[in-house]
């Protein structure tokens, strides 16, 4: 006789590369996938709090991501452990791939935080991208970089942003 165990949430593991070499990995909980648009939800996966001056992400942060499979970046909902949204984080990213149990995505240093409240909405990291040496090495994928910076810094302020993640 066998039992009726509850179905358990497929799975994948997130992987975040940068310059070649695996930045992170972490295991997250996969809500939706449509063969573009892939939504996981994931707790904070680094070591400890990571205070950015304008947020804190810490144990007991819960992101629900969505990457995309033709578009170059991924936007992470961040809701503390109460459940109180935070904001959200934006990775400048090259698309996503999915496969084996595993979404992969290439970290381009560009990043935008837009606050719960739509207040902030900050473009991060812009030093690191011209130290990358992308603009040389990838021209073409350095200015989809800037192109998907300026679109989603654009949607932050004119409140079309949650459109994004319907």
């Amino acid at each position: 006789m066998s039992a009726n165990l509850p179905d358990s949430p497929p799975q994948l593991d997130i992987v975040l590369v940068k310059a070649g070499r695996t930045k992170i990995r972490y295991p997250a909980e996969l809500l939706h996938d449509d063969g573009t648009h892939v939504t996981v939800r994931a707790a904070w996966a680094g070591a400890g709090v990571r205070d950015f001056g304008f947020v804190r992400f810490e144990p007991g942060d819960v992101f629900t991501e969505h990457y995309w499979r033709d578009r170059w970046y991924a936007v992470k909902e961040v809701r503390g452990l109460e459940g109180v949204l935070k904001g959200w984080y934006c990775d400048i990213t090259r698309p996503a791939s999915v496969s084996e149990g595993e979404l992969v995505v290439e970290d381009l240093d560009l990043d935008l935080w837009r606050s719960a409240d739509g207040t902030a909405v900050l473009r991060l990291d812009e030093d690191e991208f011209a130290e990358s040496g992308l603009e040389t090495t990838d021209p073409q994928a350095a200015a989809a970089a800037r192109s998907a910076l300026d679109e989603l810094e654009l949607r932050a302020r004119d409140g079309d942003f949650e459109a994004l993640l319907a």
